[in-house]
C-alpha cells in the first residue's frame, strides 16, 4: 500500500490523465484497461471475475478514526478482495477532489483489465430472452438499460456496432455494477456486420426478434404471443432515430408501448425497462 501525496505523481496517469479510449488502447493489440468508480462497483466486478491491476482510495476510509464503521468494513472487504498482487493506493482527499468524476463517488477507483469478449454462441447458449442494443450511443442509457435487464429477468445483452462501451465509467456506474452480472457481448464490431449478418445468427440460434418501433400495424406489448415464444430476442433502438429500417423489416415482430396525452415515444432505457418486465409478468400469468 502506497500513499500518494501529489496530483502530478505520474502513478495517477492512468486514472486521472488517460482518457477511456487511452486506456482501452494502451496495450494494443492485447487487451487494454478500463476503470471503474465506487467500492460496490468494484466488488461486483472482483465477484464477476474481473482482473485487478490496481486501486486508489481515500486514506481516510481505511483509518477507523476518520470514518463511520460501515464504510471501513467495505474499505477492508475490498483490500481483502483485490488480493496480494494488486498495487493499492490511497491519498488524502485534497488530492482526490482533483479527480474526474471523485465528486460524484467520492469512493475508491479501481484499474481492470479488459475481458476477451465471448462469442454469441457462447453468451446466448442457455438464454431465452435476450435484449439487442442498436447503436445506443449514450453511456447513460446503456446502464440504464444493463440494470433493468439484470434486474427484470433478462438472460443476456448484445451491443451491435456503434454502441457506448458498457466498461465506461458512467454506463458502469448508473447500472449499479449489473454490466459485471449479466452475461453481454458485441453482435459484430463493424457497420457491415448488423442487422446483415447479426439478424440471421439470432435466428439461426432460434430465437424469434421483436422490433421496438414506432410504426403502424403493430403488436401491442401485452400480446400474448411474445409470451408463448420460446425464445425472444427484444430490439431496441438509437435514442434519436429508433431502429433502422432494415432491422424493422427482418424482425419476427414489430411491437410499440402504446403512448397517452400525445407523447410520442419513452427513452431507451424507459422503454426497454417497460418491455422486460412486460414480458416477465405475461411469462408468470399476471
Amino acid at each position: 500500500m502506497t500513499q500518494i501525496f501529489d496530483f502530478q505523481d505520474p502513478r495517477l496517469d492512468l486514472y486521472a490523465r488517460y482518457s477511456e479510449n487511452d486506456l482501452h488502447r494502451i496495450y494494443e493489440p492485447d487487451r487494454g484497461l478500463f476503470l471503474v468508480e465506487s467500492p460496490r462497483v468494484i466488488l461486483r466486478a472482483l465477484a464477476a471475475g474481473y482482473e485487478p491491476v490496481s486501486c486508489l482510495m481515500d486514506i481516510a476510509d481505511l483509518t477507523p478514526d476518520r470514518c463511520s464503521p460501515e464504510r471501513l468494513a467495505e474499505s477492508e472487504e475490498l483490500i481483502g478482495r483485490l488480493g496480494e498482487g494488486t498495487q493499492i493506493y490511497t491519498a488524502e482527499k485534497e488530492v482526490l477532489r482533483q479527480m474526474p468524476g471523485y465528486q460524484l463517488t467520492r469512493g475508491a477507483f479501481c484499474l481492470m483489465r479488459r475481458p476477451y469478449y465471448p462469442p454469441v454462441e457462447q453468451v446466448c447458449k442457455d438464454a431465452k430472452r435476450i435484449a439487442v442494443l442498436e447503436k445506443v450511443g449514450n453511456p447513460t442509457n446503456i446502464g440504464a438499460i444493463f440494470r433493468s435487464a439484470a434486474a427484470l429477468g433478462m438472460d443476456a445483452v448484445l451491443l451491435t456496432p456503434g454502441c457506448s462501451d458498457p466498461l465506461y465509467r458512467r454506463a458502469a456506474r448508473v447500472s449499479m455494477g449489473t454490466v459485471f452480472q449479466i452475461p453481454w457481448t458485441w453482435i459484430g464490431r463493424r457497420p457491415a456486420d448488423w442487422p446483415e449478418k447479426g439478424m440471421p445468427l439470432l435466428h439461426s440460434l432460434g430465437f424469434r426478434t421483436v422490433a421496438m418501433a414506432l410504426r403502424e400495424n403493430t403488436l401491442g406489448i401485452e400480446d400474448k404471443r411474445l409470451a408463448e415464444e420460446e425464445k425472444l430476442a427484444v430490439i431496441l433502438g438509437t435514442e434519436g432515430d429508433g431502429l433502422a429500417d432494415e432491422t424493422i423489416a427482418d424482425a419476427d415482430y414489430t411491437v410499440c408501448i402504446p403512448m397517452a396525452r400525445g407523447v410520442d415515444s419513452l427513452n431507451v432505457a424507459a422503454a426497454s425497462a417497460v418491455a422486460f418486465w412486460n414480458l416477465r409478468c405475461r411469462e408468470n400469468g399476471l
